[in-house]
């Protein structure tokens, strides 16, 4: 049978229901391992819900008149979860007035009441699995998460993980119901000590209307809390370097697809980690007042050869403390109390030391890496009254701050920076690159921190056969001296070497101009009107077309986002086995400049609607269809406006050479012609420090990024101790926002208007605007004398697109389970999926390109020729096993295993046509490969497999508080190329980009008192 229960996403509480026959009982009283009790009354068909509940083990008691007739012990709740309890006729039992006790082994597995996508790992799982000791890595575990790129990294540091083939900037992280999703660009959040969760909900889709802001996936932690007995203790764990397999090394491909050259020494690469943690949970006031609190220090030491561009040998070391501690207040039976406290901490620090690569020898003393601190503390409150037992409201409020801090220790700024060294002339190297003892390009503002809150009220009421929820989900993020810069004590600028330009079928010709050029704007557009660098031949040095650049950066600006949200939700509980979720939310979201003006006002309503079912096919829990359909908006984090509405300078100054001095400095310099004039920094999109209009920031009537996804499957149970079910999943990505840099098809419309071209000045108009990818709009133009121009742009008649915004992902997911029974548990997973169109989404993977939508999509319309095809996410085939078994009462083995298929492996060149680079002129970014079309996923990257063990050893002597433990990562050392360079025209083509990581062990001693 089936019943509401109040159960949300990102929740962190869950709810029990059930029934008992009709006129058996009066009342139901729940019970937890805190003294918490609710009691509620049972309606005229023997049906009961009490909802809102903390987590933890609850006793549910069934009375009439005043008597006990019939229990259960030993009830979990799951985080968001409902947890049936129901009782078999009670008539003898009344008429005795006896009691009879039932564990909750005997309940039914199947939870009726969910209509989302959603995987819960407990503490228990946790403790005994071999994972990586974060969230993402428990999130893996999950059906259709897949491991993101290694260009993108966390605040911490950590990796990154892709939901459902959305971008890995999409997902949202929350610990204790407070949002901890980084809010500078999304990329990850912080999580709690890995002991001190106590339950980690994976939502992979198909939640509620009372969250949002986020159209990938949910990592959702509830941390541990105290109970009326007093319990402590601690683990220690270690890795050692001896036991850690060699990391393959890199190696260039030639053009015949054989070994080249060596490009980094990995061998070495190894580290040394230590964890320590220890935590403490109990009574302060028993029934009272409740105290949990961890502590857990990480350090990690290492060395790491840099490749031959950077041949360093550094020696590291991370340290990454974190704390959590929380105070739960049963005030009343009526009232509870909820406090929390978090904070994550990571510093880095390096010595760089000389690397020859010709006898793979480390060598003196060169410099001090550049060290880094960051740092985020979170404190939040959550008040829950229960009014009625109809009625139950909350609210949370809570704030985190974070802090990002480097400092170069000794830094000698006599010598500039040397990008890509390996492009430098042959001809004048030799074939050896030379550089010199700089290691510090950019580095972050001094002072860069953020803080964001987060405010939320939820009204629940129980009106007869439906649950009517209401609330309100507000966040403010502001983002404080973000940027970076180069060092001001240093050059301000770094050299960056370039290879020859070339043309479509990858031959080098110095008669190419190297950016823009004739031929590379739309029919009838002058293509004088957008950036262009003349070719090199004619120059000294240019010959052969080789060339430099001058490079300089900075950004900086104080700015804010406000998020604000309502929603209402009911959940109707249609007869016993019919379940409606019935939900709508509105999004609001508001981006700010440095001067605290509005440059994206996404104010509109924005109605999200969330529909789902769960029909209990037989009434019994034992099989389940479901489905839902659900809209999701996505907000832009703070790091937007720092160059689409603030103050950024981009720029590169060309210059032929004739040699190169013995620090990497090029000599014999000759400027080239831009645009802009010879010997003129030039920016591509404009970025020469100037402040940004926020009225040319975006399109008029832009519109939020929004996803609609469908879903349908079924649980059902096999037997007493399986279930086994399905689930198919459809995603279309209906609206994205990236950035347009062709200006020059504006000025042309703008001719076509009649707008007398001495009325604006096209020279400060933007090189890139916010828009909606595939959608006509309006662009404002600024006026010499004040005002603006409105030019109104057809997508493809205008700017020349031949494609829309597309980005479809559906999947179909089939699993079998056995629950724990005391002895083992296991799950199996096998998803066919498809991830495919032209938007990966907020950020680009095959070039790393972590600006938040600011990718090279849609810049121009070349770019996007061929783009169609399987997207950097997809993995077509992913087989999922994890699970444990007693094989002893003293020993548990584990495993965790996955296979995935490849992810596509990118191909990119210079457009095939009469202008080899047209458009802009970025170079070789287009979807030609060697003279050839090549949408992605053309050609993919090897299949993946992984398999880890881990073996507990828990000894009666001790009482099982001491346990002994042993995990083995990639137990067959399996390294498969991940990720690859992209560039067809370079001769870093095909070398590895990123790799499995190599096998490693781990060993643990835990006490548990």
């Amino acid at each position: 049978m089936g019943f509401s229960g109040l159960a949300f996403g990102q929740a962190t509480t869950g709810s029990i229901f059930g029934q008992a026959p009709a006129g058996s009982a009066d009342t139901v009283v729940i019970q937890n391992s805190t003294g918490f009790t609710r009691e509620t009354a049972v309606d005229a068909s023997g049906r009961y819900n009490v909802s809102s509940l903390p987590l933890g083990t609850y006793t549910v008691t069934l009375k009439h008149a005043g008597q006990t007739i019939d229990s259960r012990s030993d009830v979990t709740l799951r985080v968001g979860a409902g947890t049936e309890v129901s009782f078999a006729s009670t008539e003898a039992n009344a008429h005795n007035l006896s009691s009879v006790t039932v564990t909750a082994n005997s309940l039914p597995s199947i939870d009726v009441t969910s209509v989302d996508s959603r995987t819960v790992i407990t503490s228990q799982q946790l403790a005994t699995l071999p994972l990586a000791r974060s969230a993402e890595a428990i999130a893996l575990l999950a059906p259709g998460v897949v491991q993101g790129s290694s260009y993108f990294t966390g605040p911490m540091g950590g990796s990154l993980v892709s939901f459902g083939g959305s971008s890995v900037t999409e997902n949202a992280y929350y610990i204790n119901g407070y949002n901890t999703t980084d809010p500078l660009s999304g990329m990850g959040g912080i999580s709690l000590p890995y002991g001190s969760i106590d339950q980690q909900e994976i939502l992979s889709g198909g939640y509620g209307a009372a969250y949002g802001r986020s159209d990938g996936g949910v990592i959702s932690q509830v941390g541990k809390r105290g109970t009326n007995d007093w319990h402590f203790g601690g683990l220690i764990e270690w890795t050692p370097t001896g036991l850690e397999s060699d990391p393959k090394n890199y190696y260039y491909v030639k053009k015949d697809g054989s070994q080249g050259s060596m490009r980094q020494y990995r061998n070495d690469n190894k580290s040394w980690t230590t964890t320590v943690d220890a935590y403490v949970g109990g009574p302060l006031i028993k029934d009272k007042l409740f105290l949990f609190a961890s502590v857990e220090a990480q350090r990690q030491q290492g060395q790491s050869v840099g490749s031959n561009a950077a041949p360093y040998d550094t020696h590291y070391r991370y340290d990454n403390p974190k704390w959590y501690a929380k105070l739960d207040w049963n005030i009343n039976d009526s009232n509870i109390l909820e406090v929390t406290g978090a904070s994550t901490k990571s510093s880095y620090q390096g010595t760089m030391n000389e690397f020859d690569y010709a006898t793979l020898k480390e060598g003196g003393f060169n410099s001090y890496d550049t060290h880094t601190k960051n740092a985020a503390q979170l404190f939040s409150s959550k008040f829950t009254s229960y009014i009625t037992d109809d009625l139950t409201v909350s609210a949370m409020y809570g704030k985190m701050k974070s802090t990002y801090f480097s400092d170069t220790p000794g830094y000698d700024p006599t010598n500039p920076y040397i990008y890509t060294p390996n492009y430098e002339n042959p001809a004048i190297t030799g074939g050896h690159l030379i550089t010199n003892n700089q290691t510090v390009s950019t580095i972050n503002l001094p002072g860069h921190r953020s803080v964001s809150t987060n405010l939320r009220f939820d009204l629940s009421y129980h009106l007869g056969d439906h649950t009517l929820t209401a609330g309100i989900d507000n966040m403010d993020m502001k983002n404080i001296q973000g940027g970076t810069m180069f060092p001001s004590e240093g050059k301000g600028y770094g050299w960056e070497y370039n290879e020859p330009v070339t043309d479509a079928n990858g031959n080098p010709d110095p008669n190419l101009y190297i950016l823009g050029g004739p031929g590379s704007a739309l029919p009838g557009a002058d293509w004088h009107n957008s950036p262009w660098v003349a070719p090199t031949a004619g120059y000294a040095g240019g010959e052969t077309g080789y060339y430099v650049a001058r490079y300089e950066y900075h950004d900086n600006a104080s700015v804010r986002v406000a998020q604000r949200a309502q929603y209402i939700q009911d959940d109707w509980q249609v007869n016993d086995r019919l379940l409606l979720n019935l939900g709508l939310r509105n999004d609001q979201f508001t981006n700010y400049n440095a001067a605290g003006r509005p440059f994206l006002r996404l104010t509109k309503p924005q109605w999200a609607p969330r529909l789902g079912f769960s029909w209990d096919v037989n009434g019994d829990a034992s099989f389940k269809v479901y489905g839902n359909a659900g809209r999701y908006y996505l907000a832009l984090p703070t790091s937007v406006a720092l160059r689409s509405a603030g103050s950024s300078l981009f720029t590169r100054t060309y210059y032929t050479y004739t040699g190169i001095d013995a620090n990497g400095v090029p000599t014999g310099l000759t400027p080239i012609d831009t645009s802009r004039g010879a010997d003129m920094p030039l920016s591509a999109n404009g970025e020469y420090g100037q402040p940004r209009d926020p009225m040319v920031a975006a399109t008029k009537d832009l519109k939020s990024e929004y996803q609609d996804e469908y879903i349908l499957g079924f649980d059902k149970k096999l037997g007493d101790s399986w279930m086994y079910g399905a689930k198919a999943t459809y995603r279309n990505l209906r609206n994205a926002i990236d950035d347009i840099g062709d200006k020059n098809s504006i000025i042309n419309k703008m001719n076509k208007m009649g707008i007398d071209p001495t009325t604006y000045d096209a020279s400060v108009m933007p090189g890139s605007y916010l828009i909606n990818p595939g959608k006509n709009a309006t662009y404002y133009v600024a006026k010499l004398g004040g005002g603006y121009y409105q030019v109104p742009m057809d997508w493809k008649q205008d700017f020349g697109f031949n494609t829309t915004m597309k980005r479809h992902y559906y999947g179909l997911n089939m699993y079998l389970e056995h629950p724990f029974d005391g002895k083992w548990f296991a799950r199996f997973d096998y998803l066919f999926s498809r991830n495919y169109g032209n938007s990966e989404g907020q950020v680009r993977t095959d070039v790393g390109q972590d600006d938040v939508s600011a990718t090279m999509d849609w810049d121009y319309a070349q770019l996007m020729d061929y783009a169609n095809g399987y997207l950097a996410n997809n993995h077509k085939h992913q087989f999922k096993a994890y699970g444990s078994y007693q094989i002893a009462p003293e020993w548990l083995v584990s495993a965790n295993a996955s296979i995935l298929s490849g992810s596509p492996q990118t191909c990119l060149g210079y457009y095939v046509g009469s202008q080899p680079n047209p458009g802009l002129g970025y170079g070789p970014y287009y979807h030609f490969c060697n003279g050839k079309p090549w949408p992605p996923g053309t050609k993919t990257n090897p299949w993946t497999y992984r398999l880890d063990l881990s073996a507990e050893y828990r000894p009666e002597w001790a009482g099982k508080k001491l346990a002994f433990n042993v995990m083995v990562y990639n137990v067959f050392n399996s390294q498969k190329t991940t990720q690859t360079y992209p560039i067809s025209a370079s001769s870093s083509y095909l070398r590895p980009i990123s790799t499995q990581a190599p096998r490693y062990v781990r060993f643990g001693v835990t006490y548990d008192y």
